[in-house]
Order: C-alpha cells, then structure tokens, then sequence
C-alpha cells in the first residue's frame, strides 16, 4: 500500500495545474489518465482577455493572466521549458461599423490594457477593414505543454496511465487500489456524467471542432481571428478552429460544422489550402459561465474542479490554486465558483 495525499483524476488543464499546485508545495499524488483525447488536447490554447465579439474584458482577466505567467515561470522550473508562445492576436475586423467600435472602447480606461488604439494591415489574409491587436494576448504551446507535464509526472512515478474505476473506491478507510489517500480531485471534464459523486453537477457539453491545415501560402508566425483563431502550430501544420455547438452532440464529425468551418476560413484566406486532419471534443460549459469547483455536500475528501468552458488555461490555473488553498488552508472560494451554488 502507497500513501499519497492526492488523488487526481483527470488529464486536461484541470488536472495537470491542480498537480503543478501539489508539485510546488511538495505534496504527493497520484495523476489518473485515461489517455482519452479530451477538449483541452486539441484546444487553440489560445490566451486573450477579450470576448471578441463584444470588445470586453472577460472576467478576472488581467489577474488570470498575471497568474499564468507566474505559473508557467514556475513550471519552466522542472521542465526546462516555458510554454507561452508569444505570437498576440491579431482581429480581423468585419467592416467600418466594427472598426468604429474597437477605436472608441480602446480608449476605455478599463480596456485600454487590452485594446490597441492602432490598426494593421496584412497582406497574407483579407482584411480590407484592417486588424486590431489584442494586447497581452498570445498562446500556449498545447502539444508541448501536455508532452512534457505528462513526462514529467512519469518520471516522478505520479502518473498511472488507467482510468479511474469508481468501483474500486473504498471510501469508507480512503483506499483506491493499492493508494492509501487523503484527499480526491476530480477535474474529469465531461466524463464527469460517469461520475457517482458529481454526475448531477449543471455542466452543458460544448462540441468543437478544428482543422489541421497545410497552407499553399504561409501567413508566417502570426494568430488571425475573425470568426475562429488561425495560426502555425510548426512549419508546415496549421491549426484553424473552434467551433461551438450545443445541438449536435453525437460523439462523431458534425459535417455541417466541417462547412462553417470552411467557409469562414476562406472568407479571409485567400489561397489553396489541405484539410489534414480534422478533430472534436466536448467542453465543459456551466450556464452562468463560472467554473465549478468545492467539496462533496456529504464527502468530505472528494472535491470538483470542472466547468472551464471555452478559457481552460486561464480559468484552469487559476483556480486549481483557489481549490488547493481551500483544501489546504481553509480559504473560502469565491460564491461565484463555488459548487454549493448549485445546492
């Protein structure tokens, strides 16, 4: 029998900052992985403080961004690697009207961290109505990222490479398997509905999908946005995506949101260009758009951190150190976070 203090189970963003937490306080742990790609492996790891459409700042987000960059310097630690891509988002703008926004809210004291007051041009896409420049915005190394935290786990002997069978689970003497444990985290995602702990927790699945592309004419090492964020993941390999779809929600290809997808990339796209792979994968939405994160009603040891959504870097890392503080020390969580809203 190992004791651990920790139990995690999960594999995405969740999971992997709720571990980066119990690596800096040196607390031990198990990582359960089913190895099941997940919304969070095929995601544009996107970093932008702005709902897009709107030209406002998304919740907590100057916080949310200073916290990660404190973390990924933290991580760089033991992996050797900082994961921030620095390549900002550049909007492509849809006409005139939108423009005229943009210029006005960029002079907003609260939006003028995030807000360039200056317009580009490119010749790479259409954007005849110019760009604008989000500021402190840019993206994780997604592939990466995953690659080297999971190896790291590995050579740390904290990773089990199974999935997590509730049945196993005495939680009566707090033993899973041969782990003798003190706390479990479930950060599962949509595989939570398998969950007898938590399976009755609001979560909305939100399918996306996204294209891996093969460019006849390369847009260089830049991150466009219009309709869905566009940009180089390597020489040759390029990512264009995500879709939202909370209708069609069958676990395969949705060809209707394979045309969206087409259609607006060569609305601002104007070369050829390959589809080589498309994927999809269900987030895991919350209606008041607030992640989910406590303890059990009746388990004391068995906590949720779920309900991301569509910003699961930033919602992810920052509040898998409000849950760990919560365990750990006892401080409150946020009302608008907290599981206990639902109950």
């Amino acid at each position: 029998m190992k004791n651990v203090e920790y139990i995690i189970v999960g594999d995405g963003y969740a999971a992997l900052f709720f571990a980066h937490q119990l690596i800096k306080n040196k607390k031990s742990f198990v990582l359960f992985s089913g190895g099941k790609k997940s919304a969070s492996h095929i995601s544009a790891g996107i970093i932008n403080p702005l709902v897009l459409k709107r030209f406002t700042r998304f919740w907590l987000a100057q916080e949310q961004i200073n916290a990660l960059h404190e973390t990924l310097n933290e991580i760089e630690n033991y992996t050797k690697k900082n994961y921030w891509v620095n390549e900002p988002i550049h909007r492509i703008l849809h006409d005139e009207m939108e423009r005229e926004v943009w210029s006005k809210k960029s002079k907003r004291e609260d939006l003028k961290p995030f807000l360039s007051q200056e317009f580009e041009r490119f010749e790479e896409v259409k954007n005849p109505f110019g760009t604008g420049y989000v500021l402190q915005s840019g993206r994780l190394n997604v592939v990466d990222f995953f690659n080297d935290l999971f190896s790291y786990l590995y050579k740390i002997d904290s990773l089990i490479s199974e999935f997590f069978n509730y049945d196993e689970l005495n939680r009566k003497e707090n033993i899973y398997q041969n782990f003798k444990f003190k706390h479990i985290v479930f950060a599962e995602g949509m595989a939570v509905r398998n969950n007898p702990f938590f399976k009755n927790i609001p979560l909305i699945p939100n399918k996306g999908h996204q294209f891996n592309l093969k460019l006849s004419e390369n847009i260089g090492n830049k991150t466009f946005k219009k309709k869905y964020f566009f940009f180089p993941m390597s020489e040759n390999n390029f990512y264009y995506g995500g879709t939202h779809d909370r209708d069609h929600l069958e676990d395969e290809i949705n060809q209707d949101s394979v045309e969206d997808l087409k259609n607006s990339l060569e609305d601002f796209y104007k070369n050829e260009y390959e589809v080589s792979d498309i994927n999809f994968a269900f987030r895991a939405t919350v209606e008041d758009r607030r992640p989910i994160l406590g303890r059990h009603e009746l388990y004391e040891n068995l906590y949720i951190l779920n309900g991301l959504g569509a910003r699961g870097i930033l919602n992810g890392n920052y509040f898998a150190k409000d849950l760990f503080n919560f365990i750990e020390n006892g401080k409150p969580l946020m009302e608008e976070v907290d599981l206990k809203r639902f109950f």
